[in-house]
């Protein structure tokens, strides 16, 4: 069998993915994040996963584009990585800012709306994560497996409207993701929609 074209491909994302998690590790260490390290971790981790989901939900709109088939080899390494660091996010929040005072936590996330839609956009990718396997994909079969991949859309909206409600002011940046996401999901839906004129379209053969 043939090897796949730009093997360095995984290697260059995960790399990738990897410095700013290991830049923002040794400005830690060094002290050197600023008067407020932990906001700056939130924010770094938050702006991180949410880059990386919408980066693996662009790999299929990107191939229906352009016909370029190398970005779905690169749509699991990239929401898994957004994961990550959604659930780097998380465990920033619950160990370094609030010092695992659960009480404290759920009380957060009840009541505290921009909380609340974050973790429930990270309760969301954990399935996501732990189906993401080819094991899984055989298990569950691809069409349950797909439907149930189209919370990723879910998770990444309720990651903008998270990122809205904490930035609350300056909305330029987030509103632009939200922006790219609903390109991404346009496209999606237009495909789809192609696909199934295609089918209703093609002679039924008689036997």
């Amino acid at each position: 069998m043939a090897a796949p074209p730009h093997p360095w491909l995984k290697p260059a994302v995960l790399v990738g993915g990897l410095y700013p998690l290991v830049s923002l590790a040794l400005q830690f260490a060094q002290g050197t994040l600023g008067a407020n390290p932990i906001e700056r971790v939130l924010n770094q981790t938050g702006l991180l996963a949410l880059i990386f989901l919408v980066a693996s939900l662009a790999c299929t709109p990107l191939k229906v584009v352009s016909g370029w088939t190398w970005p779905i080899r690169l749509r699991k390494l990239l929401g898994l990585q957004g994961f990550a660091y959604a659930s780097l996010h998380f465990l920033t929040y619950a160990v370094l800012d609030q010092g695992l005072a659960f009480g404290v936590i759920l009380e957060d996330i009840a009541k505290r709306p921009f909380i609340t839609v974050g973790f429930l956009a990270l309760v969301l990718l954990v399935p996501l994560a732990v189906t993401s396997t080819n094991r899984m994909v055989r298990r569950m079969g691809f069409p349950a497996w797909q439907r149930l991949h189209r919370l990723a859309y879910v998770a990444a909206s309720l990651g903008v409207v998270h990122f809205i409600w904490r930035v609350k002011k300056d909305l330029t940046e987030p509103l632009i993701y939200g922006g790219v996401l609903l390109l991404l999901f346009a496209i999606r839906v237009a495909e789809a929609l192609r696909k199934r004129r295609a089918r209703s379209a093609a002679p039924v053969s008689v036997t």
